[in-house]
């Protein structure tokens, strides 16, 4: 059956379609990762070509075709992001974000905590630039999907706290390691417990603290798990680290 159904959604991405129209990619509330043509949109007269660009929140209309591709037929803006946007550091990071969820989210699958995650991250980004946001981000997305690394425990060996001390974390392993088990890369107790913090309910706290070298350990980390499981780098972050 076709036809016409509202959602809230997130643009991840667009490309060109032809001369005027783009595809527009985005994670919706209710049908999950939605591929959608807007005809018309590259035309300077369009009525809804600025409302459909990466980051912004939107109510949207669509025509469900008989392809693969549905058609937008009414956007109405909710949320444009103005503070990212406006920022090179924050748009950066923010399409890290989208770019993470576009590979991990399935087309037609609703999935509303991945929606309601994206949507709090981008807010929480809006209000503050601090890195440690993608980091949570990341960590949180793959507990989402059950790849939640083990963090209190060597996840080798099991032997944890305070009879050893966790010194590494390896993405193959799933996790930190004790210094019998060592392997991967090395961490240390603040960025481990920063991570902690993160991932068991204290992410206000995490945020909330000094930006330090765990921030920027954490986010390697982060990055490295990430990149492990979906078995490919993530262009956007790579932009970052050169920018």
């Amino acid at each position: 059956m076709t036809g016409l159904y509202r959602d809230h959604g997130i643009v991840l991405r667009t490309y060109k379609l032809g001369e005027a129209d783009r595809i527009v990619v985005f994670i919706t509330e209710g049908h999950g990762k939605i591929r959608a043509v807007a005809k018309g949109v590259r035309k300077t007269k369009s009525k809804f070509g600025s409302r459909l660009e990466p980051c912004s929140h939107v109510a949207v209309q669509f025509y469900e075709g008989r392809g693969e591709l549905d058609i937008v037929t009414q956007v109405d803006s909710v949320d444009h992001f103005r503070p990212i946007r406006d920022d090179f550091d924050r748009i950066n990071r923010a399409t890290a974000m989208l770019e993470a969820v576009d590979q991990m989210g399935l087309e037609r699958e609703s999935n509303p905590p991945l929606y309601r995650m994206l949507l709090g991250a981008l807010r929480a980004l809006a209000a503050q630039d601090n890195p440690l946001v993608v980091s949570a981000f990341f960590l949180k997305l793959l507990s989402l999907e059950g790849l939640r690394p083990q963090l209190d425990e060597c996840v080798l060996c099991g032997q944890a706290p305070p009879d050893i001390v966790l010194v590494a974390f390896d993405p193959n392993s799933g996790g930190a390691l004790c210094p019998g088990c060592r392997r991967g890369r090395a961490i240390s107790p603040a960025a481990l417990a920063l991570m902690q913090q993160i991932l068991g309910g204290q992410l206000t706290a995490a945020l909330g603290q000094p930006i330090s070298p765990a921030t920027y350990e954490v986010a390697t980390v982060a990055t490295d798990v990430m990149e492990h499981h979906l078995e490919r780098r993530l262009r956007s972050v790579h932009v970052m680290d050169r920018s």
